[in-house]
């Protein structure tokens, strides 16, 4: 996924990348990210007037630890992917801000997919949606079994008044 930006600009020949990736690497420090397939990427090169537009989806499978229950849930990904390069020295003051500037002739999509797949993760996956999660006094899974632990609440400045009208 390594290309030369003047080698696709002069040839304007769309290509197609169709591969796999490892990107366990990413997740090595995240204890939420059970497991995960190889990343299957699907991108289309397209360079024209002076531009170079990769296009496509980038598909994972995912085990994540469920935010509420720490159960295992699984969680498939398909992530959009579009990105405009141009090589520095033809880029003007004027033009948009969505396109990113390559300084020199080297364009490594590496960076680029692995941020995509980085920001696409569920902030707080569930392994169902009306997930009960776990009883923040003893620790029961609220999906299995109801505990008997009070579920009153009672503001902390006010509870002092709580005994208040007691006889």
């Amino acid at each position: 996924m390594q290309f030369r930006m003047q080698e696709l600009l002069s040839k304007a020949q769309t290509l197609t990348i169709n591969e796999q990736r490892d990107v366990s690497s990413l997740f090595r420090d995240r204890p939420d990210v059970l497991g995960l397939s190889p990343l299957h990427i699907q991108l289309t090169v397209k360079p024209e007037a002076g531009l170079v537009t990769v296009e496509g989806t980038l598909d994972i499978d995912l085990k994540l630890a469920c935010s509420r229950c720490l159960e295992e849930s699984e969680t498939h990904l398909e992530i959009p992917f579009l990105e405009h390069f141009k090589p520095v020295e033809v880029l003007s003051e004027e033009e948009e801000d969505d396109i990113i500037e390559i300084v020199g002739d080297h364009l490594d999509l590496v960076q680029y997919v692995e941020e995509y797949v980085y920001v696409y993760m569920p902030f707080a996956p569930r392994c169902k949606e009306d997930c009960k999660g776990l009883c923040p006094q003893c620790g029961t899974d609220l999906n299995v079994n109801q505990c008997e632990c009070s579920t009153e609440r009672i503001d902390p400045r006010l509870a002092s008044l709580k005994d208040f009208f007691k006889e």
